[in-house]
């Protein structure tokens, strides 16, 4: 049985608690940590905070050494050892992924701790890109498995306080 994707996920701040929140999928509620600066209207680069606001997921990536190929609707990469997402507000490749060098700086995606072994993009700032209004912005959360077999191209992420 093939199962839909819901078209819309919830987040929302946890009343007198800015950077934790619960997550609203269908019939799941999920705990949820959200950026060290909570949930903010006007993000900007290395602010800490979780955008506010309605995304498109666009693809999941994941640590192919560490998970199965998960089960889901989106598009799905691998994350490599090379891979890091540009957090430099003066190059062209300001908040994509890009192949990093020993030597260059970037948010690496290939971490030893678990925190980005499956995470999910999402459209923050991508249409157009803007210099310095944040880069980096993921889904990734313990649960996120139990997720991703109901998150497609057509699921939006709605952010609110």
């Amino acid at each position: 049985m093939r199962r839909r994707a819901f078209s819309l996920i919830r987040v929302r701040a946890r009343p007198g608690r800015p950077t934790l929140g619960i997550l609203l999928a269908g019939p799941l509620a999920l705990p949820v940590v959200l950026g060290r600066g909570g949930i903010r209207a006007n993000k900007f680069e290395g602010d800490g905070a979780t955008p506010r606001g309605r995304f498109r997921l666009i693809r999941l990536w994941w640590r192919a050494d560490r998970h199965w190929h998960p089960r889901t609707l989106l598009p799905a990469h691998r994350i490599t050892p090379d891979l890091a997402w540009c957090e430099d507000t003066t190059d062209r490749r300001y908040n994509r992924p890009f192949r990093r060098s020993a030597n260059e700086p970037g948010d690496r995606l290939w971490r030893d701790d678990a925190l980005y072994d499956l995470i999910v993009e999402i459209d923050h700032n991508t249409r157009p890109r803007i210099a310095g209004r944040g880069s980096a912005v993921f889904l990734h959360l313990a649960n996120l498995r139990r997720l991703l077999a109901v998150l497609g191209p057509k699921t939006r992420i709605a952010i609110r306080y």
